[in-house]
């Protein structure tokens, strides 16, 4: 029982990782990757689809990314969508290819942006936490029930805590890799 209890708070702390990894994703760096444009919905025969999903995405260059759709006449609802994604970009294309030109960051948008992982992190961190207490408070249920001892009871918290510890760590890691990132000219 304890066991089932530490593998699924490790299993949701894994997710919690993956989601600020995926917010981490969203904040741009100034160079080219097409995961900028992972949010991006376009108009498809009436349904909104994945950018990805109808036009492939390449890096041209370090500050340009290239996009050649699979229809021609998506071009100018991908530049539509493009726009209305708010992310500060402008495409232009030339009939057959659309191109996203990078903008460089200001000192103070790159602050921005690190403000905002920060806060992405510290949201990490609190979802880690919660799954601690989470796991903690289904142990002192447990215990109240009878089916384990204080002893085991203690063990496992230690066990929970070390997890918490661990994931704090890595998030800990992505924020001063993504701020280092941010922060590079």
């Amino acid at each position: 029982m304890i066991d089932d209890i530490k593998k699924d708070a490790e299993s949701r702390m894994k997710k919690s990782l993956e989601a600020l990894e995926n917010a981490f994703k969203k904040v741009r760096t100034g160079r080219a990757h097409p995961s900028i444009l992972d949010g991006v919905m376009v108009s498809y025969y009436g349904s909104d689809t994945p950018l990805k999903q109808v036009a492939n995405i390449t890096i041209e260059d370090g500050r340009t990314l290239a996009i050649s759709a699979w229809e021609r006449h998506l071009i100018p609802d991908i530049e539509k969508a493009i726009m209305k994604a708010d992310l500060g970009l402008n495409p232009s294309s030339n009939g057959d290819l659309i191109r996203v030109p990078m903008p460089a960051l200001t000192e103070q948008t790159r602050k921005e942006m690190a403000k905002v992982c920060k806060a992405e992190a510290e949201q990490g961190r609190v979802s880690v936490r919660n799954i601690r207490r989470d796991a903690n408070s289904d142990l002192k249920e447990l215990l109240k029930e009878k089916e384990i001892s204080e002893d085991e009871e203690r063990k496992g918290q230690d066990d929970i805590q070390k997890l918490t510890d661990k994931y704090v760590a890595i998030i800990e890691d992505m924020l001063k890799k993504k701020e280092a990132d941010l922060m590079e000219v």
